[in-house]
């Protein structure tokens, strides 16, 4: 199993800037790709960023050039950053952190918690 805890969600204005943290504990070494997601009120959930073990990134067309996916390794955990610039209130959602891995040999998803991302204008 993957454990996901978020973190760094909050209230900015437009413009301003946020980091969220991911940190994946378990069994990380079956991790194949970790990506956050967003889902706004009365939309479905679509994916903001991605990035594979072997460090390659997708952005959804909305966030290129503003958000960057990053990810650390320690020992027994993974984190996973999504540092968030020039922030508008479109990207107001609950940002929701995921994992693709294979602990047992059949793929699973794995979602954190969610946290609120909150852009006024």
């Amino acid at each position: 199993q993957v454990q996901l805890v978020e973190s760094g969600g909050g209230l900015v204005q437009a413009g301003g800037s946020l980091r969220l943290s991911c940190a994946a504990s378990g069994s990380i070494f079956s991790i194949n790709v970790m990506g956050w997601y967003r889902q706004a009120p009365g939309k479905q959930r679509e994916l903001v960023a991605a990035i594979t073990t072997g460090g390659s990134t997708d952005y959804a067309d909305s966030v290129k050039g503003r958000f960057t996916i990053s990810r650390d390794s320690a020992k027994n955990t993974v984190t996973v950053y999504l540092q968030m610039n020039s922030l508008k209130p479109e990207d107001t959602a609950v940002y929701y952190c995921n994992a693709e891995a294979s602990p047992d040999g059949i793929l699973k998803r794995y979602w954190g918690q969610g946290t609120q991302v909150t852009v006024s204008s």
